[in-house]
């Protein structure tokens, strides 16, 4: 089979793998920011009971490789009475993995503000909330989008394993197609060119947010 026939056969399962890998890549990042920030609240706020807990869950989901964490949740919780579709466990175990780094990104942003800015926030009469939330938090968040565009970046790498509980995003769908067609080596290539170009197009949206959020000059 000559390349034209080869991607004329192969890009259609492909674009449909790639709307796969986007849905999850986009929905776990836009429910794991606020499972984040929440966590990241809790622990710099030192809220009692919790914070603990949060350590432990950051601790958890950055200690164990997220392939035993879809497993986990794909494969495990139905033996305690809970069944996830594959495309719901595969969004859930993501999001729980990329909240975790999320969060310790956007806590060190915050332990990189200078602490004269708490101080300042007390001197106005401001509470420790308030002044997480009016001085120290917009300038943190500055600090922390290239690394929170990182996070997205490695994401959509990281929903190829997702192929493994038989979801047919970009890995698997390529996989099917060279199981039909015998040809591994232009497929594969094809398949990291889609990778590659999904990671350009969201590190031109970082480079936007970027600019939106800089200082002004």
């Amino acid at each position: 089979m000559d390349l034209a026939s080869l991607f004329a056969l192969a890009w259609p399962v492909m674009l449909k793998g790639t709307g796969y890998t986007l849905l999850f890549a986009v929905a776990s990042m836009a429910l794991g920011l606020p499972v984040a920030g929440l966590v990241t609240l809790i622990r710099v706020l030192d809220v009692r009971g919790l914070s603990r807990l949060a350590a432990v869950y950051v601790s958890a989901m950055r200690g164990t490789p997220l392939l035993v964490q879809i497993f986990l949740v794909y494969y495990g919780l139905p033996g305690v009475g809970i069944e996830l579709s594959p495309i719901t466990a595969g969004i859930l175990t993501l999001t729980l993995n990329v909240a975790a780094y999320m969060s310790e990104t956007l806590r060190g942003a915050i332990a990189a503000v200078a602490q004269g800015q708490w101080l300042a926030g007390t001197s106005l009469g401001l509470t420790r909330r308030q002044t997480l939330r009016h001085v120290v938090a917009p300038q943190a968040l500055r600090a922390a989008v290239p690394s929170l565009s990182n996070s997205l970046i490695s994401l959509i790498k990281d929903t190829s394993l997702v192929s493994v509980i038989a979801v047919t995003e970009l890995m698997l769908a390529t996989k099917e197609l060279i199981s039909t067609t015998f040809q591994p080596f232009p497929l594969y290539v094809a398949a990291a060119g889609i990778y590659w170009l999904l990671s350009l197009s969201f590190e031109q949206l970082q480079r936007r947010m970027e600019k939106r959020l800089a200082y002004p000059h």
